[in-house]
C-alpha cells in the first residue's frame, strides 16, 4: 500500500472514529422542582365535657352545637389533602373505667354541621379549605354510659389528633 494511501486510509478512520465520539456524547437537562408546605398546626382549642352524670341513667351526652362538644382546629397550605388519625383513651378514675362513645363532623368553615368523622379508630380523609388559609375544624361529641354501680368521682381520658399531609 502506499503511504499516500496509508495516510487517506488512516484519516478516514479518524474521521469515523471523531464521528462516533460525537454521537456517544449526547445529553440532556432536566429541571428539578419542590414545593414546601406550610407545616400543619393542630389545636384543641375546646374541651369534650360531660359536667354531672348519673349512673343508671343510660347514655349521656351532648348536641354538636353545645358550648360542651370538643373542637379542634386546624390549619396548613391551603387545598391539601390531609389524613387525620385518633388515639382516644379510656375515660378512668384509676382502676375504674366509664364507657365512652365518640362521634363529630369535620368542615372547613367553623360551623358544627359537616362531614361525618365515622369511627374513631380509623384515618378520616379530607381537604384543608383554599383560599389564603388551609383550615378545618373538627368538632367532637360523644355519649357516656354510667353503670347503676358506677363507682363516683372524676373520670379522665384524652382524645389526641393527628394530622398528615397526604
Amino acid at each position: 500500500m502506499h503511504t499516500a494511501t496509508k495516510v487517506a486510509v488512516l484519516a478516514l478512520a479518524l474521521v469515523a472514529a471523531g464521528a462516533a465520539t460525537g454521537q456517544a456524547q449526547n445529553n440532556a437537562t432536566m429541571n428539578v422542582t419542590a414545593t414546601v408546605f406550610r407545616p400543619i398546626t393542630v389545636a384543641a382549642d375546646r374541651q369534650l365535657v360531660f359536667g354531672n352524670v348519673f349512673p343508671g341513667q343510660g347514655a349521656q351526652g351532648m348536641a354538636l352545637a353545645s358550648p360542651s362538644a370538643g373542637h379542634f382546629s386546624i390549619a396548613g397550605e391551603p387545598s391539601a389533602s390531609v389524613s387525620m388519625s385518633w388515639v382516644v383513651s379510656p375515660l378512668s378514675q384509676g382502676a375504674n373505667t366509664l364507657p365512652l362513645s365518640l362521634s363529630g363532623t369535620y368542615n372547613t368553615i367553623d360551623n358544627p354541621a359537616g362531614s361525618s368523622l365515622g369511627a374513631f379508630a380509623s384515618s378520616t380523609a379530607a381537604t384543608l379549605s383554599g383560599g389564603a388559609l388551609g383550615q378545618l375544624f373538627v368538632y367532637v361529641i360523644g355519649t357516656v354510659t354510667p353503670a347503676a354501680n358506677q363507682v363516683p368521682g372524676n373520670y379522665t381520658g384524652t382524645v389526641q389528633l393527628t394530622v398528615i399531609y397526604q
